[in-house]
């Protein structure tokens, strides 16, 4: 098994909050951050593509699942999965060490936008058909992050 993504993700925190806030500080706030969210969510919906290839397009339940359990490796989610089956898969994170990471770092607010703000894109590139709901975040503050995943019924 690899480097943990929990310890990937403090690897480049220590580079990416630095850039961000440089970016920040010249472009301002809304332009720099609408500047990393789009960069970084094209290389997130190439991952969701290049996951979604690796593990098969049939089961989403399946193949989300196995996603959790690569970001939660070395201690880094507690969670609950709620529903999982073919269509859709369910689940609460309780306990976020992504969150704690930014925290510690002294940049909470920067932990959203570079570790948040990239499950939309990554299930972008699961296909058209996925979608994804999450109405909060541990990371904004929330008790827990609720992620919901569906596939959309094919129009024919």
């Amino acid at each position: 098994m690899g480097v943990p993504i929990i310890e990937q993700a403090r690897i480049q925190a220590q580079v990416l909050v630095p850039l961000v806030k440089a970016l920040q500080a010249e472009l301002g706030e809304e332009r720099a951050n609408g500047l990393v969210r789009r960069a970084l969510g094209e290389h997130y919906r190439r991952l969701g593509d290049a996951w979604q290839r690796a593990k098969g397009a049939k089961d989403l339940g399946a193949s989300m699942g196995a996603a959790f359990a690569a970001y939660a490796a070395g201690d880094a989610l507690d969670y609950q999965v709620r529903k999982q089956s073919e269509d859709a898969f369910d689940i609460d994170v309780t306990r976020c060490g992504y969150a704690q990471l930014y925290k510690e770092l002294g940049a909470p607010e920067l932990g959203f936008l570079l570790v948040c703000s990239a499950d939309y894109a990554f299930a972008e590139g699961l296909g058209a058909d996925t979608e994804l709901a999450r109405t909060q975040t541990i990371m904004q503050g929330a008790s827990r992050c609720d992620f919901r995943y569906r596939r959309r019924p094919r129009q024919d």
